[in-house]
Parts: structure tokens; sequence; C-alpha cells
């Protein structure tokens, strides 16, 4: 496939912002694909070059973009870069400058979309000596041979920003609309089906290939899609409810309640070849951060295959108190100075689900049988490895005193879960909910900033925050407070500036546009209608908590939760 045929469908997708076009566009798309020997090339629908499930990274800078397109173009950087100030996106930039490269027009045509994928998955192999200049040539590569709108994309595909408002669930919806014959749609009912299964599918491989090509083969296919050790899937999602009451009402009567812990998700793997490997709710590998999950595993947990669902939890291993998760956080990231970390904040692992086990799924099997499994196979050794701290009951004074012991022990609250209850991953459907202390509080996303003036000049000092509803973000106000001046007294406006700046897309004077992956705890007096931003609601007195490195957008408060809260507070 000529990749001028994809640029093509990125056009369209970028100028049709109604989501049921947008699926009528990919779906025209991935039916030309059945036709494709190769079709890795769904992957560039979401800008990547590798299947969900894998960690590997482009890895390229809007510095390294600006130099590739000066070699290619034969602008200054100085010259990009001013152009970048005025468009606000090299993408772009990229369109306007390759117009006056004379030579682009003799290599158009021989631009295939194999050619992107075999050149782009070669940069994150790349390392030592001389790799800048290796990966300015293979991209320089593209470029020369790319007109103005494939130069567009090229460039908008290595910063990870195609800008064409396409999610997996419009993905999705597209398989889905390709695949199937009118007839299997002689029910909305029917729909539904295929479509949920189109997505419990892409929820257990991580894999749109995968997905794609079951999908075109027929139900039959799809159903057959299986766990594996070793590739990170989604997490099952939890709903928030206000008190122990609500929570019996969703998830009925009796129910397990564990402790809700005030650490990051992690999902341990254990393949057929004795491999452990951990990932976040991010599907980031973190294995290396935390060898002692590996000891602990090994030791503490009998089986020859799983993948268990976990919180890791910080502790202080002098006093053995545990530490709030923003303490432990810094871990999460880190490449250097694993053992010294490893001594400093060494955490605690608390199984409270399990999902694989010995060649089986156990996505369909009832939480109850799930959680028996879990204690057989995990010997419990605290500050090590434990099942989550746990009770059954349908008693509300009992699951009362259970949370009040779970708060005095420092933890965050409590979980209630539906006893029979499958897994769903990816998915917040109620099979459990969270209880926590009557503090307002949201995940949210920044999406735009502003610098600070006098002497908080050169830090963004006010964040513009959003919700979400299904594919796409509302704001709901700016926050300004909860930060630090000090570095040393907690959260600071220096770190968050450091963190935000690589994700600039635009400047418009003090006021910047960052790309939404900073997802942070906004805490809040009370939710209020207002036509001032997009989602219909502001939040009063807002300040920043914590950061929250290991959610993504898809984790963030939709605006159905924060409706939600409005009206039981009215």
């Amino acid at each position: 496939m000529k990749y001028s045929e994809l640029c093509q469908t990125y056009e369209e997708l970028e100028k049709n912002p109604s989501r049921l076009k947008k699926i009528e566009i990919l779906s025209d798309f991935l039916k030309k694909l059945k036709k494709e020997d190769n079709k890795e090339i769904i992957y560039l629908v979401k800008g990547k070059v590798f299947p969900d499930y894998s960690n590997k990274e482009i890895g390229i800078s809007d510095k390294l973009v600006i130099k590739v397109l000066s070699k290619s173009s034969g602008l200054s950087e100085k010259e990009i870069i001013n152009k970048w100030r005025k468009i606000g996106d090299l993408g772009k930039v990229s369109e306007d400058v390759m117009k006056t490269k004379k030579q682009h027009t003799l290599y158009s045509e021989k631009l295939t979309v194999n050619k992107i994928l075999e050149n782009l998955r070669k940069l994150p192999e790349l390392e030592g000596k001389g790799t800048i200049e290796k990966k300015l040539s293979l991209i320089s590569e593209l470029l020369i041979s790319a007109n103005t709108l494939e130069a567009k994309y090229l460039i908008r595909t290595l910063l990870r920003d195609l800008r064409i408002g396409v999610a997996d669930s419009t993905i999705r919806d597209a398989i889905v609309l390709s695949c199937s014959s009118e007839n299997e749609f002689d029910s909305k009912e029917k729909k539904t089906e295929i479509v949920n299964l189109v997505q419990s599918s892409y929820d257990t491989s991580l894999d749109w290939k995968q997905v794609y090509e079951k999908a075109c083969k027929g139900i039959k296919e799809l159903e057959k899609t299986i766990l594996e050790p070793g590739k990170p899937i989604k997490v099952m999602l939890f709903l928030k409810e206000n008190n122990i009451e609500d929570g019996f009402k969703r998830v009925g009567k009796p129910a397990l309640l564990d402790y809700k812990y005030d650490g990051f998700r992690i999902m341990i793997n254990k393949d057929e070849n004795d491999n452990i490997k951990l990932f976040t709710r991010r599907l980031e590998n973190v294995t290396k951060q935390f060898p002692e999950v590996k000891d602990y595993v090994k030791k503490y947990v009998k089986g020859d295959t799983f993948i268990l669902d976990s919180e890791a939890v910080g502790y202080n291993p002098k006093t053995r108190k545990y530490k709030p998760f923003q303490e432990i956080s810094q871990r999460i990231k880190r490449k250097y100075e694993i053992e010294k970390l490893q001594k400093e904040l060494p955490i605690e692992i608390n199984v409270f689900d399990i999902v694989y086990y010995n060649g089986e799924s156990l996505l369909d099997k009832q939480f109850k049988e799930r959680r028996k499994l879990i204690e057989k196979i995990i010997n419990k050794e605290k500050f090590k490895i434990r099942p989550s701290e746990a009770i059954i009951s349908d008693s509300e004074t009992e699951a009362k005193e259970f949370y009040k012991k779970a708060i005095e022990n420092g933890e965050e609250g409590i979980m209630m879960k539906n006893l029979e209850a499958p897994y769903k991953p990816g998915a917040r459907v109620g099979y459990g909910v969270k209880i926590k202390p009557e503090e307002n509080e949201f995940d949210l996303i920044i999406i735009g900033a502003e610098y600070g003036t006098g002497k908080r000049a050169g830090w963004l000092t006010s964040f513009k925050i959003a919700c979400r509803n299904k594919d796409n973000l509302f704001d709901i106000g700016k926050v300004s407070t909860g930060l630090k001046e000090k570095e040393s007294e907690g959260l600071s406006f220096k770190e968050l500036t450091k963190k935000l700046k690589p994700l600039i897309l635009e400047e418009k004077g003090r006021e910047v546009i960052v790309k939404p992956e900073l997802v942070v705890t906004v805490v809040y007096q009370n939710i209020q209608k207002s036509s001032t931003y997009s989602s219909g609601f502001a939040l009063r007195f807002p300040r920043i908590m914590r950061l929250r490195p290991d959610r993504s957008k898809s984790d963030i408060a939709t605006i159905d939760e924060i409706k939600n809260d409005y009206d039981r507070a009215n």
C-alpha cells in the first residue's frame, strides 16, 4: 500500500469531527487493508508501529525532528523553530517546508507503508555511538521520498501526535463495520454482542492486528482470543461510591471487602519459561525497577504460569510504616540506582485478583473462586507478598468496622466486590467499588497551562484540567494551588513545569497547550454547573494533591462521574 493512501485517510479523519463519520472513513480504509499481506499497517492508524502491548517506543524528540527537517529541507534549524512558533505543529511545519524541496515530487510514488514500518521500527533498536546520526538518516530517507501530506503525518507519527481524533473505540467500531456482513446486524442486540466481542478480544490481546485478522474470519475466531502470560493486559477498573450502603446496593450481599491500598497497580506475569514480568496499569514493563518482586514471586507463589492483579505499597524499612503513593512513585520511572532505591523504598505486594493460572484463563470464573485460588497459592509473607487484607460479609456494621480499621492502618479506604463477577479487562462495569473518606477528589489530566509572573516567572503555575467522555476530553477548570515553591516541601511548580515542557504543543503568549499525558489527583470543595468549560461543570477551590504516573487518559474521571457527584450534593 502506498503511504499516500494512508495519509489521505488521516486527512479525512482529521477534517471530520463526527465520530460516526470517522468510523465510516476508517471502515472504508480497513476494507482496503483486507487485500494487503501486511495487516500490521493497522498499528499506524493510532500513530504506532508496534502493538499496544509492546513497550518499544520510537523515541523521537522535537529537537531531533527539527534537525531532520533542517537536513531534509535545506532550511536552518532557526528557521524551522520560527515556523514552529508561528504554526504550533511540527507536522504542519514539515508540510510547509517540504513544499520548497524541489526533488520530492520525483520520489513521492515510491514511499510505501511497509517502508515506513521498516524504517521506524529500526529506531528503538539503535543505541551507542552514532545513534543520532543513524536515526537522522533513517528518517531523512523517508522525508526525502515524501510528498507534503506524507511529510506532515510522518512527523506527527514520529512525535506520537497524529491529531486525527481516533481512539480505540473508534478502531473497534470500524473493525466491526468493515468485517461484518449486513445480515449480522439483524438486531441492535446482535450488533452490541459483536462490538463487545471485538472489545473483549482487544482487551485480552492488546493487538489490533490480531483482532482485525480474527474479526475478518468471523465470530468463532474472535472467541478464540486467549490470554498470554508475559504480555500486559488492561486492568479492570472500579467505580466510586460514597458509603457502605451504596456499595452493597451496587455489588450485592454478601460481598468481599478488601483494603484500598495507597499504592499502584502491578500485574505480575509468569510464563511457561519461568520468566517473571511486571506491568503497570499503563502497560509499562517495570520488571527491572522492582527486582525484589521477582524474588518474592519465585519464593512465595506456587504455579507454573499465572497473571496476578496486585497493589504495590511502599513502606519505611526502619519503622515498617506504610508510605503514601507519592513517595514511592519515583521508583516506577527510575532506570538507575535501582538497588539503592530498593533498600530505601521497599515495597510490599498485595494480591487481590488472579486472571490466569497454569494454562487456563480465569476471566470468566466467579470472583469468589479466583479469591480462593489466591489464598491457596500464595504463602503469605508480610512486607513481601500476601493476599490483600479481606473479609466476606453482608453486614453493614461489620463492613463499617472493617472500613474504620483500614483507615486506622493508613490505607485509603476499602474496596467492595461482587463475589460472582467475572474479570473484565479495561472495563469500569460496577463489579467492584471503592469507598474512601468524604474528601472530594478526581484524577484529571492536564491539557494546558500558563506561565507565572514575578518570583514564579519561568514556571508554569496555572493548569487547565480535563475529564473525559468516551474518546474526548472536556475542560473542567483551572487549578493553581496545591503545589510548593520549594522542591523539598513536596510536589513543586518547578517539578511539574519540568514534566510538562516536553509535552508543549503550542504557545500563545504566556499560555501553552500541552499533550494530554500527565494525570494528577485534584481535590476540590464542590462542583457547580458552568458554561465557561466544555464539560458543563467547574470545580470550586481545586488543588493538585499528587501526580499519578501510573495512570493514563483512560483512567481519568468521566463526565458521568462528575455529574453523579454534582447530583448527590444537590
